[in-house]
Formats: C-alpha cells, structure tokens, sequence
C-alpha cells in the first residue's frame, strides 16, 4: 500500500535544542507532499507538535521557525571556523550563556534561586520559571484549532507521584497550553506542571520517543506510515573523555 493511501503519522523526540531538526524535517515532508494526519511528541517534540497543529497548514513552517528564532535569538554569531574545536566552543559558550540568563520566550533564571526559597514550593524544586513559554505557546498556537480533530495530537508527560506515563490525547480530551508546557517539564532545571491536580514532569524521563505509544493502541486500527525523526543516533564513537561519556549515554538513552 503506498503511503498516500496510509494515515500518515509524524512522531517528535524530546532533545532539547536539536528539535531545531524536527522543524527542518518536518518542513522537507511537506515539501515532498506528506502532510501528518496524527502528531506525537514528547518534551521539545511536543512544543514542536503543538505548534504543528495548533497552525493551519499554510502557516506552519513560519510559525516554527519563528519559534525557534525566537529561543536562539541570545545566540549571537557564530564559530570561528568549521573545525570540531572551534564549533565546541561556540556550543558550550552558547550553552552557558543560556544556563546563566535563560532562553528568550521559554524560561527565566529564578531570582532569588531554589536554595533559598521556602521547603514544598515551586520556586524550591526548580532552577528557571517557564511562564515565558506559556506566553509564547499562546501566541504561537490556535489551541481551538488545536482541538479541532484537523490534526490529532498527542503528547506525553510523567506524573510525578506515581512515576507513570500519560498521554494527552485530543482524540478523547482538549489540551491546553499546560499540557505541552508538562510534556516539557524536565527537571530539576523546569518546575512539575499541575494538571487536574497532579503534578506532571518531561515525558522523556520516562519514555523519549513517542512510538510505543503509537502502536501500542487498542481498538480497531488503521494502516499508517509513521516518520519518526530521531534526534540522537544510535551509533557513535568510542568514547576518549568522561564528557565524551555522559554524551553517549543521552544519545543510547535518549533513543
């Protein structure tokens, strides 16, 4: 069966920075004519998602790179040259510089910090304040249009308290901002995000890639094509420093 007769599904990892990729992926399928049908993501995935879907077809690429401008917008230039040294440089200035003053429209540093802020509280339990993000979903995404069943999304988190995957489905629920702001919560850097009164964090602690929960549906089902687009590689090198090491084991356990 060819793709086009198939429900065509697009499935989003979380990975931080790199989901940069997934907009650019996600632009080459509609170039080549596959528009997704269902989206899943999870943490960045499904910032990605939601943006995605809360957007008509026409006005979604733009939407996403006006996204992803906007959280790199701090970056200012670039590597000296195109040699690994000078690219791991540029990477790890950049990403001090985004741990010390956060990232434009996702999160601020809490100020005062965590260590000083009363037992139990969210400012206690986590580094940076994500309420920027919320406002930039809520320019980004027509969460009516979101929920309108164009496009199915869904998206996973893990409850805090009992260690559990969830997804939210718009197949059976609406979903809001908070639920993508949950999906995304990683902590200890993001606070838990309450929904219905539990507290939810980053469904890649649990689960990075949304496709068990794909496949693993009950009930009768469709024939689909699913494109998964994966930020962290399987394969690599042997590793030649402890960095080298812990950046191996995110790639094996990210996947």
């Amino acid at each position: 069966m060819s793709a086009d007769a198939e429900k065509q599904v697009l499935a989003l990892q979380g990975g931080g920075a790199l989901g940069a990729y997934q907009a650019g992926a996600y632009e080459a399928l509609c170039e080549a004519g596959h528009g997704p049908r269902w989206i899943a993501g999870t943490s960045i995935g499904a910032i990605n998602a939601a943006i995605i879907a809360g957007n008509p077809a026409e006005r979604r690429v733009p939407r996403l790179r006006e996204f992803w401008e906007k959280v790199s917008s701090r970056l200012l230039g670039s590597p000296l040259a195109d040699e690994g040294n000078s690219r791991r440089i540029f990477n790890e200035t950049s990403s001090i510089l985004s741990v010390a003053a956060g990232v434009p429209g996702f999160f601020n540093p809490r100020i005062p910090p965590a260590a000083v802020m009363p037992r139990g509280t969210l400012e206690a339990i986590s580094v940076y304040d994500t309420g920027p993000l919320k406002v930039t979903l809520n320019e980004l995404v027509d969460f009516d249009l979101l929920n309108s069943g164009a496009v199915r999304l869904s998206i996973g988190a893990v409850q805090v308290l009992t260690g559990n995957m969830r997804y939210f489905d718009t197949d059976s629920q609406t979903i809001g901002p908070e639920h993508v702001m949950a999906s995304g919560g990683l902590p200890p850097g993001f606070p838990p995000i309450e929904i219905d009164g539990e507290p939810y964090w980053d469904g890649g602690l649990v689960s990075n890639t949304p496709l068990e929960y794909l496949l693993g549906r009950r009930g009768p089902r469709e024939d689909m094509c699913i494109y998964q687009i994966d930020l962290f590689s399987a394969k690599g090198r042997m590793p030649q420093t402890l960095f080298d090491v812990a950046q191996r084991e995110k790639e094996i356990g990210s996947r």
